[in-house]
């Protein structure tokens, strides 16, 4: 199943989550700092809150019981997949075993056959890799709705004024990622 989760789709994944969590971070900011008191501004520091998605994506309960769920809807077709590349591997070794002996016709018809069964197999593996990575948005997107449910409670509750995402560099005293993982494990 490793073979179906490429870096390629993880990437376009976590590219997705976070602008979806992007803009709901950065909407739900701007709409605190335009609620904010002149008295706040003035008086007191702002709270700011840190949140890592991709970390929310990969250690979260609903995200680790989402991958189990996607890899074992998609194990039968892989193992098939697998079983069919393998048979498609022998055919080759059994034709270049029986190279010598094959007239040049039989050994091109041989040949374009395993053409064909090698180009069945490729669009097959791409159709597990696109259904995979589809039910990865689908599933991630639920959790992605879950978490800024859960970033906004833990705004509201600890008071934060802000609360960023994926930033180049964080003071740990501000990272709420784990408040937002217990939040999503409960």
């Amino acid at each position: 199943m490793s073979a179906l989760m490429t870096t390629t789709n993880r990437s376009a994944l976590n590219r997705f989550a976070y602008r979806l969590l992007g803009v709901v971070a950065v909407t739900g900011a701007a709409l605190t700092l335009s609620l904010a008191t002149p008295v706040q501004a003035q008086g007191q520091g702002t709270k700011i809150g840190f949140v890592n998605t991709e970390r929310i994506l990969r250690d979260s309960a609903p995200a680790k019981a989402a991958q189990s769920k996607i890899e074992n809807e998609f194990k039968k077709r892989a193992e098939d997949l697998e079983k069919q590349v393998n048979n498609l591997r022998s055919m080759a070794q059994k034709l270049e075993k029986d190279a010598p002996v094959l007239s040049e016709s039989e050994r091109n018809k041989r040949q374009r056959e395993l053409a064909n069964i090698d180009a069945d197999l490729q669009r097959k593996r791409r159709e597990i890799q696109e259904d995979s990575s589809r039910r990865r948005n689908e599933e991630f997107a639920t959790i992605i709705e879950k978490a800024n449910a859960a970033i906004k409670r833990i705004a509201e509750t600890d008071s934060y004024d802000i609360v960023i995402q994926d930033a180049v560099t964080v003071n740990p005293r501000v990272d709420i990622t784990d408040k937002v993982i217990q939040a999503l494990g409960k």
